[in-house]
């Protein structure tokens, strides 16, 4: 069972705004593309699924704000990097 709750605005806006920090973001972009090109090494492919599943999660937390807001997100940023580790 869901319960309701009142949530301030400005709390859904900032859940709505959050990005990886741009760190993260270039390092897993760094591990996207060793990853395609087949040169990852296993610690490397850890960190690549980390990075994955922590960006999948914040944006499930702002697609979920968004949609509380009567938002739409900006395309090109919302999007969840698919991606298949190479084995």
């Amino acid at each position: 069972m869901s319960a309701m709750i009142d949530a301030p605005v400005d709390l859904l806006e900032a859940i709505a705004h959050l990005r990886l920090p741009p760190h993260a973001d270039r390092q897993l972009q760094d591990l996207m593309d060793a990853n395609t090109n087949g040169v990852l090494t296993d610690s490397e492919r850890d960190d690549l699924a980390a990075l994955v599943e922590w960006s999948e999660s914040v944006s499930l937390l702002r697609a979920q704000a968004l949609h509380l807001l009567g938002e739409q997100p900006e395309s090109a940023a919302f999007e969840i990097p698919l991606l298949r580790l190479a084995t």
